[in-house]
This record gives C-alpha cells, structure tokens and sequence, in this order.
C-alpha cells in the first residue's frame, strides 16, 4: 500500500502554487544578481541570471500558456489558443540564444584582453550566495511534488542547474578574493553559457518540430497503423497524419477502410468508438479524427462472388 499523503506545509501545496513561488524567488534573484553585476564588474553573475532567465521565462511562458490555452475554439481560431506556448518558446529560445552568445564573446574577449578591468570578489560572492540559498529553497519546496509531477520535476531539474550556475560563481569569487585572479570570473561566465546553450538549442528543434507539424517524438506512424488494422473488420488504414499543436497536444487523422458489412449493420460507430479510445490509450491522443468508408475493394470482391 502506498502512501499518497501530502507534506505538510507549503511543501503540500498544489502544483501551481509551487511554480508560482518558485518562479516568484528566480525572478527575484535574477534581478538581485543583474543589480549584483552591474556593481562588481563580474560578468559570472551577468551569466548566472541569463542562465535564471532561462527557467523564468520557462515558467512564465508555461503559465500564460496554461491559461490561454484554456480559451475556447472559436471559429476564427478553431483548435483553439494553445499554439501560444509555440510562440513563447520560440522568443524564448532566440532570447537565451542572444544572451548565451553576448555572454560568451565577451567572456572569451576578457579570457585574451583581461585589461584592468577588476571585479569586486566581496560582494560577488555575498551575491552568488544569495542565489545558492534561494535556489536551494526552491528545490526544497518542489522536492516532495517533482515526485509525482511531470511539470514540476521539470522545474525542479531547471533550478538544479541554476544551483550548478551559483556554485560555479562561488568558486569564481572566492579564488578572485584568495588570489586576486580576475580571469575565474570569466572562466565561470563561459561555463554557465556553455549550460544555456543546449537548451536554447534543444527548445528551437522543439519548435520547429512543431510547426513543421512533424510528428510528436516517441510517436511512429507504422506502429499506430498497426494498432489500428489489428481491430476487426478494419480492411486498411491510409491518409494518416499526426502532429502536435504545443508540446503533449498531438492531433491524428486518418482515413479507415472497413468490410462493407460493418457499413450495411450500423457498426461505424461503435468501431469509431473503439479505433479512438485505442489512441488515447495507447499513445495519449485525445483529438483524433477518423474517416470511415467501405473497401471497395471488398464490396467488388462480394459482388463478383
């Protein structure tokens, strides 16, 4: 028997509220560590709240989206509003594309021309710490959740690597104060750029994936064609198309032969039934279309017989 009680506290509150806290501590810790960057020089810190904006903007566009895709279809927009996800994760990832790339040349640019420019390891690292300690309570809020829930597993592995990104400027700080070896600032900005990228990247082919209406990753043509000529009096199935219109939101459609005599006895729809409980089953499609019509092919075979 398993325990499915909640923690108690702010640790058991529903999913929403968790994003929303922690999404409300990283936006607040960014703006500290860009006020931080301005003050100290440190380009680390400049990157560590990139590398914040990264998973606020996640959470903010995963919001916003949540609720305007609740918005019914009308007729102008008949599937709907959830595209809007698309569209922010596409200014999403150009933004953090930007800024990774800002970050690295300049980073690169300080490693080959250092100058005089110092930074002020003190206050870097009271900064950085800040953000270690407010990371670390936000992972700590969602530990007991990200068990259970995709979405805020998803949130918590972001704020791990921001965790990752603080400690980073950490070290940068505390060598800058022990050795006074302004280049570890750099060092630190061009690996927490080096973390932004990826997912920059892996956002953009997501994205594209999208709207090329591709299909959804994990999903095979052939294997859903082949759950769906397995059911009986189902003669060929063709004209299959299936895309996603946001992320977990795949649409199907296809044409469906069948014997003609599940036509003439009035079966279309309890087979219809069946061919569409199949794919929300199976392979968690919720909106399928499906055409049914005679095989000709069939019903000529019948009449020459």
């Amino acid at each position: 028997m398993h325990d499915h009680a909640h923690p108690p506290g702010i640790r058991g509150a529903g999913s929403r509220r968790l994003l929303t806290i922690s999404l409300c501590l990283t936006a607040t810790i960014m703006l500290v560590q860009v006020v931080g960057a301005v003050l100290t020089g440190s380009l680390a810190l400049l990157a560590d709240a990139a590398h914040m904006f990264t998973d606020a903007s996640a959470l903010v566009i995963a919001l916003i989206a949540s609720a305007v895709a609740a918005r019914p279809a009308d007729d102008r927009r008949t599937f709907g509003y959830q595209r809007a996800e698309v569209f922010g994760a596409l200014v999403n990832a150009i933004i953090l594309i930007v800024l990774a790339v800002t970050v690295g040349i300049e980073g690169i640019s300080r490693l080959l021309d250092p100058g005089e420019a110092g930074v002020a390891g003190g206050l870097m690292l009271v900064v950085a710490v800040v953000g270690l300690v407010a990371n670390g309570i936000s992972m700590w809020l969602l530990s007991a959740a990200q068990r259970t829930n995709i979405n805020v597993r998803g949130a918590y592995l972001e704020v791990l690597g921001d965790l990752i990104g603080s400690a980073a400027v950490i070290v940068a700080a505390v060598v800058i104060i022990a050795t006074g070896w302004m280049p570890a600032d750099a060092i630190a900005s061009l690996f927490i750029a080096a973390m932004i990228i990826p997912r920059a990247v892996t956002l953009l082919r997501e994205v594209f994936s999208v709207l090329a209406e591709s299909a959804p990753k994990g999903m095979t043509v052939a294997d859903i064609r082949a759950h769906l000529q397995a059911f009986d009096g189902v003669t060929g199935v063709h004209d299959v198309h299936v895309w996603q219109l946001t992320r977990g939101a795949p649409v199907f459609t296809a044409h469906i032969s069948v014997a003609p005599e599940i036509v003439a006895q009035g079966g279309s729809g309890a087979l219809l039934a069946e061919l569409q409980g199949c794919l929300a089953e199976h392979f968690d499609v919720e909106h399928s279309t499906f055409q049914i019509e005679p095989d000709d092919a069939a019903q000529c075979e019948q009449a020459h017989a």
